[in-house]
Order: C-alpha cells, then structure tokens, then sequence
C-alpha cells in the first residue's frame, strides 16, 4: 500500500489508550492548528481501556486509504506500535525524538506513529509530529526495503530465496582482504570526490573554517563550527592557544549554568532561568524540584533543562535513580547527571557499576534526553576513573563529568584531559564542574578536552569578570 507525499497528506487518524488521553487531546489541536483533518477514533475520557482496540482502529483507517497517516498514544508508546503492526499494510515506528521521526519516515516509510505520552512533554511531542509530518522516502533502495517488510508479510518472498541470495552475498569463502594498494586507490578516488566538491582542502596551510591560514586558531574563527562538531558527538576539539582574547567566542554555548545549593529559592531559579536566555547557556543545571519551573520558564528557547539523579553521595539504588530520571524527563528535563555508585567503583564490583548508570541511560534513552555520568574525581585514583569512564562508554552514556562540587575537590586539567583520552573516539562528551569559576578557568578545561562546562558563575565567566561564586 503505497503512502501519499507529506505534501499530499490532509486526514490523519488518531486514537489512544487512557494513559495517552491527555497528550492526544494536545495532539489534535496541534494538528488541526496546522490544518489537518484529525479523525478521533477515542478513547474520549480517561477511564482505563485496553490500547490494542484503539490502536487497530487508528491503523484500520490508514491500512483501508480512509486516512493517510496515523498516530497512536499510549503511556510508553510500545504496545500500541505492536498492536497496530499486526493490520496489514501498516508500518507503525515508535519514535522518541526528532532523529528517529525523520528516520522512520525517511528509512522505512512509516504511516503510523506512535508516542509514550507518559515519557515526551509535548513541546518533543510536537518537534517529532512536524519532522514525522513533514519527511518523505524518495531514496530507491529504501522505498524497495519498504516494499520488502509488504512482502514478507504477504507471504510473497521464499524463504529458500533469501537463504540463498543471503549465502551468496555474505559468505566467507569470496572476501578478499584489501591490499595497501588498494586502500591507497580508494583513498584517492575518495580525496577526487570531495575535491570535486569543493569540501576537500587545497593544501595543508588552508583552513576550510576560515577560508585562510589561521595557525591553528580554528576555534575562535568557526565557533559554530565547532560547536555543530561538538552537537554530532566530537569528544575533542584541537585547539592552538594563542591567548585568552582568541578563545570559542561562543563560551557561553558550552556552559551548564548551575543552581544546585540547597537553600535556592524559586526567585533563585527565575533569575538562572533568566540569565540562561540573555546569555544562551547550553542548559541550566538545577535541582529536580525546580525541573517543572525551568522548563515553563525556558519554554521556546534553545537553553535546555539538566537536572541531578543520585546527587550528591550517587548511593541510592540504581531502580531509584531510574525513576528518578523518568519524572525528571517527563517533568521537562532534556539532560541528566546522575552520580555513580562509588562505593561499587571502589568495591571493584563493575558490573554493578554497569547495571547503576545503564539504569539511568536506558531511562534517558527512552525519554529522549542526555546522560551524564559524574565520576567524583577527587575520591578516585587515575586508575579508577578511567574505569569508571570505560564503564559509562559500555553503557552508552553520552558525557562523563568531573564532579558534583560537594566532595572536598572539583575539575582539574589533568582528570579532563584524562577522562578526554578514556572516552577518545566514542563520540561521548567530557563535562567539566566544580571549582570552575572565571574565564581562565574554563578556557583551560576546554583545552585540556573538555566539552562542556559546569558553573555557576557562568555570568561572570562569559563576561570575563574576577569576581566570582562558589561553582557546583
């Protein structure tokens, strides 16, 4: 069954269980507000009801042409993508971001969609209906592989057949290990190709960030530049110092702005939440009481909301630490620093190390935000970080950061340049905090590899100034 252009896309089906009652009430008026036709098939209150019926209904009406797309809600989003995969012709994808929406549209032609509408807020909810809504499968080989899932499910490919195409293709028996001339040939053909294009460099002196020689000053000429390398998963940013002028002009971008005393009071997070938008922090760090507030304040704005799971010992059960991210996530918050188990760390238990911080990655899997994994250097031997930084790579955590700033010790060069060379290659970040608190400071961290900053005195440190405050 073939799916309309987006362009051509006017009728949508919806339905939803009770626990996504609420989000596909928000849903349908978004939709109509963008001019859509929104078929409701319910369930219309939220009284408990069984999502595999609303679901069918919603992929009976894309599967019979009534409709051209659907969407389905429930409180995690899985069983009502697996209800509706069971109607034929239907290619359902649970999607929990933006990078996923476009991809199942792009990659595999979905026509429904479904969200856990207890795990988005729906300002993610609405990024992922307009990149969903919006992207097209144009690409040969993917229309062929949508064609293929028909296919399998028609009943029309032998599975003889694919045993066959498959024994042929990816057998051992035909490989032919690569020659070093070989390599040298394709890395020529590949260095014609961007040549050609105009994205390779001329020669080694020219610098395709600023168009010239620049020494090696990259950094302060292509600050967007390296902060897109530094959004895609770039650990590590070669920079030549050339003095404390010639510095990421956007410093701002790489700063946590942080609030995590115990006595902030709200007129507190009001005034961060306020600086965060003037200077254009990457995120305010605050406690999870405060999650709600920041992300109402910050709404609209590309300062993000990090909040603190196991904050400050990291000795709390890793059951605990996930539910604490999954409230923190659909309270708002789109970044999550969670303190380790570092009695488990020393123990030399890292497996119960691994299970503690891929509780909390899973959680921030789900729900769409970064993990952090704080380390507490100062309690750890050299040897012990880089264990505890191998240990959040194996369980794809997306940063390893220095410290909480309530253990007797904060960021050094030499643990970030450390922590920098465990996670080299990953595509993991390395966040500085503690004990950060003027421009030198996170000039230095910045150098010595890090990707991040955590302050609070953030204001002071963009603008350059000595005064200073405590940095958590």
């Amino acid at each position: 069954m073939p799916v309309l252009p987006s362009s051509e896309v006017k009728r949508i089906a919806l339905g939803s269980d009770h626990g996504g009652f609420e989000t596909k009430s928000q849903i349908r008026r978004y939709l109509e507000s963008k001019g859509y036709t929104v078929d409701d098939v319910g369930t219309y209150k939220e009284v408990a009801v069984d999502y595999p019926l609303f679901a069918y209904k919603t992929a009976r009406k894309v599967a019979s042409g009534e409709c051209q797309r659907g969407i389905v809600v429930d409180g995690a989003g899985i069983g009502s993508c697996m209800a509706a995969n069971k109607v034929p012709g239907i290619r359902a994808a649970m999607c929990y971001d933006v990078k996923t929406a476009v991809n199942s549209r792009e990659h595999n032609n979905a026509n429904v969609l479904s969200l856990g509408g207890k795990l988005l807020d729906f300002e993610l909810i609405r990024q992922i209906l307009d990149a969903w809504l919006s992207t097209d499968c144009t690409e040969d080989r993917h229309l062929r592989r949508a064609a293929q899932i028909l296919q399998i499910e028609q009943g029309y490919i032998d599975p003889k057949k694919v045993q066959t195409i498959f024994e042929s293709n990816f057998s051992g028996d035909d490989v032919k290990e690569l020659s070093d001339s070989d390599l040298a040939q394709i890395a020529q053909q590949i260095t014609a190709i961007l040549q050609a294009q105009g994205i390779a460099p001329a020669a080694a002196c020219e610098c395709t960030c600023c168009g010239g020689s620049c020494s090696g000053h990259c950094a302060e000429n292509a600050s967007e530049a390296v902060r897109e390398l530094i959004g895609v998963g770039a650990s590590r940013i070669s920079y030549r110092s050339g003095g404390r002028q010639e510095v990421p002009r956007d410093l701002a971008g790489y700063i946590d702005h942080t609030l995590l005393k115990p006595e902030a009071a709200r007129s507190d997070i009001e005034k961060l939440c306020a600086d965060a938008r003037q200077y254009e922090f990457a995120s305010v760090c605050i406690n999870p009481s405060y999650v709600a507030l920041a992300a109402k304040l910050l709404r609209g704005s590309p300062v993000r909301v990090c909040t603190v799971v196991g904050f400050p010992l990291g000795a709390h059960t890793a059951q605990i630490k996930a539910l604490e991210t999954r409230q923190a996530i659909r309270e708002g918050a789109r970044e999550i620093d969670m303190v380790i188990n570092i009695g488990a760390l020393k123990s030399g238990d890292t497996e119960l190390l691994y299970r503690d911080i891929r509780s909390v990655v899973e959680a921030c899997q789900d729900g769409g935000a970064l993990c952090k994994v704080i380390i507490e250097t100062a309690l750890l031997t050299d040897a012990e970080k880089v264990t505890a930084c191998e240990t959040a790579r194996r369980a794809r955590a997306n940063f390893v950061k220095t410290s909480t700033g309530f253990s007797g010790g904060g960021a050094t060069t030499h643990d970030v340049s450390l922590m920098a060379r465990a996670v080299r290659g990953s595509g993991m970040g390395v966040k500085a905090s503690g004990g950060i608190r003027s421009q030198e400071d996170a000039l230095a961290m910045i150098q010595a590899g890090a990707t991040r900053i955590g302050a609070s005195a953030s204001v002071q440190i963009v603008q350059g100034d000595a005064k200073i405050t405590e940095s958590y």
